[in-house]
């Protein structure tokens, strides 16, 4: 149980809710805010499989953090808000599921990402969520719109893996965690164990279709 995949744990965040619809990855129609600016959907500017963007910010404790630091690890960024419903109401999932049974290992990073909003709110939200997940401040939103249209709406969630690339991005908060989400990890060369036991991806899309129909 150990070495159950964080992969697989964390990117059932972002596809459990679309994971059936997921329009295919092309530019967005709108024009893009630079001329070498391409947007992807959802009003990304990075796309699966793109380096992910460095940025050093502060913890909320006044601490540093600087994303390329963390190669090696698989890195969760949750961008959210206080004013943000739908980011207020996936947190305490992605505490229960994603922070509580993976923050003990070193292997594994998992940051929210505030935007443009001062410590002392962002201490007061998460206080009143009841999350413990270590926070970030970006200050001036810059490392929000590394990903993403600075005007974009703010609810994000993007996996990178041990290479620092973009694993998934995901724009809609998702409080269902189908075991389904975990084959895109399997299918994609990590090893997702259960009780010491390696699942095969025939038990994966079984297990998956079975809680996508709960």
């Amino acid at each position: 149980m150990k070495r159950l995949t964080i992969l697989a744990a964390a990117l059932a965040v972002f596809t459990a809710c679309n994971n059936t619809n997921k329009r295919n990855e092309t530019p967005s129609t709108e024009p893009a805010t630079t001329q070498d600016t391409i947007v992807y959907e959802h009003e990304y500017i990075v796309k699966v499989g793109d380096m992910a963007p460095d940025f050093t910010l502060q913890y909320t404790d006044g601490s540093a953090f600087t994303l390329s630091a963390q190669r090696g690890k698989v890195v969760m960024l949750q961008f959210t808000a206080s004013w943000c419903g739908i980011c207020r109401g996936e947190m305490p999932h992605i505490e229960s599921r994603i922070w509580q049974p993976h923050k003990d290992d070193a292997d594994f990073v998992l940051v929210g990402v505030d935007r443009e909003e001062p410590r002392e709110v962002v201490e007061e939200y998460t206080a009143q969520l009841g999350t413990t997940y270590p926070m970030l401040l970006d200050e001036k939103g810059d490392a929000f719109a590394s990903y993403a249209l600075r005007k974009s709406g703010i609810t994000r969630n993007v996996l990178i893996d041990r290479d620092g690339r973009t694993v998934e991005r995901m724009a809609d908060g998702c409080e269902r965690y189908p075991r389904s989400t975990e084959l895109k990890m399997l299918e994609a060369g990590y090893t997702i164990k259960v009780h010491g036991r390696k699942l095969t991806k025939k038990e994966l899309r079984e297990d998956g279709n079975n809680a996508d129909s709960r």
